[in-house]
């Protein structure tokens, strides 16, 4: 299956729940808890193989910011701390679900309130347009459904 590319915004998602602390890495998935502290997302990978049960992954069937964010904990994309650090404590359910889902616009949003400089701003896009481009070739697979490990090897 080819990867289809999430929204570029769910890149800044990942960096959230990086910062704030809710993924945890066990052996072949990992618990990644919302930015509304309200649901536990599981993501399971064998391989090169993963699946996730968060709504983007499974009703889009792209990598949603749960499979994001356990690739960078795990090396496969990179990320910056200190640029991760910047959203910590981001309610991104709750502003997503404000605008409906216009994820740009939540984006411009949380921008204009981290009061940074234009050329801040601009190092971040281009951090986050590496990171997206890493994604587009990294050589993994996303399942719709979430995936039992030992299912996938048989």
């Amino acid at each position: 299956m080819m990867l289809k590319l999430p929204p570029i915004e769910k890149i800044y998602e990942a960096f959230s729940a990086i910062a704030d602390n809710r993924i945890e890495l066990l052996e072949g998935k990992a618990r990644i808890v919302s930015s509304d502290y309200k649901k536990v997302y599981t993501v399971t990978w064998n391989g090169s193989v993963y699946g996730s049960n968060d709504n983007p992954t499974y009703w889009q069937r792209y990598a949603g910011y749960p499979i994001i964010g356990v690739l960078m904990l795990q090396g496969k994309l990179p990320y910056n701390m200190e640029t991760a650090t910047l959203f910590k404590g981001i309610n991104w359910k709750l502003l997503n679900t404000e605008a409906k889902n216009q994820y740009a616009i939540v984006l411009n949003d949380i921008f204009d309130r981290l009061s940074l400089s234009q050329e801040r701003r601009d190092e971040i896009h281009h951090e986050v347009q590496h990171i997206y481009d890493e994604l587009a070739i990294l050589n993994i697979s996303v399942c719709r459904v979430m995936v039992k490990p030992e299912v996938l090897s048989e």
